[in-house]
């Protein structure tokens, strides 16, 4: 029975968490088995960028050293999620005349009309931004929608609308150079709502239309999904931690107290909870109100039948779910993760779900397309294996 080991690794503001999972190839199995996981603190970043390599290297040896330990696994090599305020989305389209002289369309025409939607991206876009995922959303032959694969199809001419998920260069560098000083080679780099989804989301939901909002400590990250890919992405510089200080400021208390407060773990210490709602309602309405005018800007708000699906440590807030639900005039529900039975107590809430998401993709490297570190390209026949990683 062939057996394989991946590794994933979230960075994340608040901690860094370590997955290792195996891959027995047994059909039965859900997901992937989880050896061993490892957490530690995050130090050196801010915003999702790295500050201070050092520091962010110290931690992330920590964290591995416990899922190591846990696993009895030596990490070498590993998936690496990326987020930060940097990560976004670009559409763009695309035209080519087909290339054959009896007009069937190849795998080099979907190739090359994919590579002229890409140089139609405006510069001021793309300046200092790297390309990390490629994916096609929709393809048109002689004006025609076509679903699924246009290569074998006839036409004299095929148009591509195209997503492509850009994060700043320079925080590319920084996190694989990081990596590499804590002894780890980078095998691939995977924005964090793609991994996210793949634990978090149904198939039904991706096809029906989603989105997806990790409310992590210092950004909030969205992944909008339709027809099973992956539409839009973006990252707001909001987080948990400001509805934290946002408690600690309005009740005049330490900071730690606030966070208790906020995840609901205090007990035997009353608040004025009238005070307490105002204070969380007018943080999360910052937050929505930014998730509804992106919707607004790509044409999906109110038309999201799957509606919107929370993860993320500050998904845990008791109202958050009902909060959503009106503000965003969508179904509202808080992710959750189902494990086989061995998974069980490893991971234990959808927090983990980047770093077990990144094992998933390392694990199905037969539908793995790399160029480079952390380049998603489409290539050849290969286009549509990209899309598999969204099947569940």
């Amino acid at each position: 029975m062939f057996k394989n080991i991946s590794v994933g690794i979230d960075i994340g503001s608040y901690q860094i968490k370590v997955v290792i999972a195996e891959n027995s190839k047994e059909k039965e199995k859900t997901f992937p088995k989880v050896l061993g996981v490892g957490y530690a603190e995050s130090k050196g970043l801010r915003h999702g960028y790295i500050l201070n390599q050092e520091e962010v290297a110290k931690s992330l040896r920590s964290a591995i050293q416990q899922a190591e330990k846990t696993s009895g696994t030596k990490v070498r090599r590993a998936f690496v999620s990326i987020g930060g305020v940097g990560l976004s989305g670009i559409t763009s389209g695309g035209t080519t005349v087909v290339s054959r002289a009896d007009y069937e369309i190849s795998e080099l025409d979907v190739q090359k009309v994919v590579d002229a939607s890409q140089s139609e991206i405006p510069q001021s876009s793309i300046i200092n931004q790297r390309i990390i995922h490629t994916v096609p959303l929709e393809f048109k032959v002689d004006n025609k929608l076509v679903y699924g694969r246009p290569v074998g199809m006839k036409g004299t001419k095929i148009e591509v609308k195209t997503l492509f998920i850009t994060c700043t260069e320079r925080h590319v560098s920084d996190l694989i150079e990081t990596l590499g000083e804590a002894g780890v080679t980078v095998e691939d780099i995977v924005a964090s709502p793609i991994a996210a989804s793949l634990v978090t989301l149904t198939k039904t939901q991706k096809v029906a239309g989603c989105v997806l909002a990790n409310i992590g400590s210092e950004t909030v990250s969205i992944a909008v999904f339709e027809n099973n890919i992956p539409i839009s992405v973006e990252v707001f510089p909001f987080g948990g931690d400001d509805i934290t200080n946002d408690i600690a400021l309005g009740l005049k208390i330490p900071l730690e107290e606030a966070e208790d407060i906020k995840r609901g773990t205090i007990v035997g210490i009353s608040y004025p909870r009238r005070r307490l709602d105002e204070i969380i309602s007018a943080r999360l309405s910052d937050i929505f109100d930014l998730i509804e005018a992106h919707l607004k800007k790509i044409g999906r708000n109110g038309l999201l039948p799957a509606g919107i699906v929370l993860t993320g440590g500050s998904s845990g807030i008791e109202t958050i779910g009902d909060f959503a639900k009106a503000s965003l005039k969508l179904p509202s529900r808080i992710a959750g993760v189902s494990l086989n039975e061995g998974n069980k107590g490893q991971i234990k809430d959808a927090s983990w779900s980047v770093a077990f998401g990144l094992c998933i993709l390392g694990l199905n490297e037969d539908d793995r397309i790399t160029d480079g570190v952390g380049t998603i390209k489409v290539a050849s026949n290969e286009i549509f294996k990209w899309l598999k990683k969204f099947l569940p």
